[in-house]
């Protein structure tokens, strides 16, 4: 079978760029700093939520699915550079080069790695490749939004409609998948400032694997996978995660029953 990679990413302020481009009061703790940008954005937009080059990759979430079976992983710890994280998402890219399945990929999670490559001088031959060194490419890419070497699956659902996507954890819900557990994207930044890295990790992980989940059913009313094939793949889902001996699995787990 050929590889697929689903792929989240959780972000942060780059709060040393933030620094940089506006320039406070060095007396003003990273916090305090943050409070005063968040409310100017909201002042302006209505939103707090930062541009995209403005936010920081703190987690990617990856799950990797084989002819040697399903896993499900987060690049990188609390410590992790950034830019070593990226790289080594794109190095997978480089080697494998998987079917990319995202949810709401095309609108947050590439952009952000775009502008977060070029930062730090991220390479990835393959990833940008549109038809120059394969030939393949030029037909099929992972950057045009109607080719399929990365799918957006929100997007695809929506009938590339803004207006009418739906929300990850709900659709999975009505589907009778666990959804997200405990935490959603804007109480990552706090976790992460009050040393709950583990938490925001285990996070990412459980979208990920909803997306998987969601995607095996996008296969199976496409005709890809016929009842049978679909019950075996969420199977070993279900089969792969018991063997995880980490809470946040029990918990999708026992949710899922």
């Amino acid at each position: 079978m050929i590889p697929y990679l689903v792929f989240d990413l959780e972000t942060i302020p780059d709060v040393e760029g933030l620094r940089a481009l506006y320039e406070p009061a060095e007396s003003l703790s990273d916090a305090e700093f943050m409070e005063q940008v968040f409310a100017d954005r909201k002042e302006k937009t209505g939103s707090e939520f930062l541009p995209h080059h403005l936010q920081k990759v703190a987690v990617v979430g990856c799950v990797f699915r084989d002819d040697n079976g399903f896993r499900v992983k987060t690049l990188g710890d609390e410590s992790a550079d950034e830019a070593a994280m990226i790289r080594q998402f794109f190095k997978i890219i480089d080697f494998y080069t998987p079917q990319i399945i995202s949810w709401n990929g095309s609108g947050f999670d590439w952009p952000v790695l775009h502008y977060r490559s070029l930062i730090h001088g991220v390479s990835s031959p393959r990833y940008w490749d549109m038809g120059e060194d394969n030939r393949d490419f030029k037909f099929n890419n992972y950057l045009s939004r109607y080719h399929t070497r990365h799918t957006d699956l929100m997007d695809v659902l929506a009938a590339y409609s803004g207006r009418a996507n739906a929300p990850l954890d709900q659709l999975a819900k009505l589907c009778g998948f666990p959804g997200k557990l405990g935490m959603d994207g804007s109480q990552v930044w706090p976790a992460w400032q009050e040393g709950r890295a583990d938490e925001v990790r285990a996070y990412c992980e459980t979208d990920v694997v909803n997306t998987w989940l969601m995607f095996c059913r996008f296969r199976l009313i496409k005709g890809e996978l016929d009842e049978v094939g679909y019950q075996q793949e969420i199977e070993l889902v279900k089969n792969s995660l018991a063997a995880i001996d980490k809470p946040h699995w029990k918990e999708y787990l026992e949710s899922w029953k």
